[in-house]
């Protein structure tokens, strides 16, 4: 069971893995040991998967996002695993997520600039047979992140 002291931890590592354990127990009124054990079991139980940096698309030469509509006649584990693994290899689909509703699948890719969508999607319709693949580019990025609340956390 988390307490208020283990959710404004979650809250604080989620927007700031670089923050020095010394800062983050200052913040939540803790010993240095103390907040270093509630991490740790934090890790343990599984409600932190891993740290990441995030790096700035921009500078790195990926400022273009395309959201790709997928729409495929096959629905077997078989070719869901075969889809699984496409997307896997390639490195510009950054997110998926299998949908309800008229289409299947919605991928996030980035690209360096829009031209550059092609080569990712030729090299996913030489791997799988698509009914239907729509995309849309991103005009601007009006939200963006990866902290999730922590107030559902149990």
């Amino acid at each position: 069971m988390l307490d208020e002291r283990d959710r404004k931890i979650l809250d604080m590592l989620q927007r700031d893995a670089t923050i020095a354990v010394s800062d983050l127990a200052e913040r939540v009124a803790l010993s240095v040991s103390a907040c270093s054990r509630r991490i740790q079991r934090l890790e343990e139980a599984g409600y932190i998967e891993r740290r990441i940096v995030v790096l700035n698309r921009e500078k790195i030469g990926l400022p273009t996002t395309v959201y790709a509509l997928v729409k495929t006649a096959h629905h077997t584990d078989e070719w869901t695993e075969e889809f699984r693994r496409a997307i896997g290899d390639i490195a510009e689909i950054v997110e998926a997520h299998r949908l309800t509703g008229h289409y299947d699948y919605i991928l996030k890719i980035v690209l360096p600039r829009v031209e550059h969508y092609d080569v990712v999607y030729r090299r996913l319709v030489r791997r799988l047979e698509l009914f239907d693949v729509t995309a849309s580019i991103s005009m601007e990025t009006m939200k963006a992140g990866s902290a999730v609340p922590v107030d559902y956390a149990v």
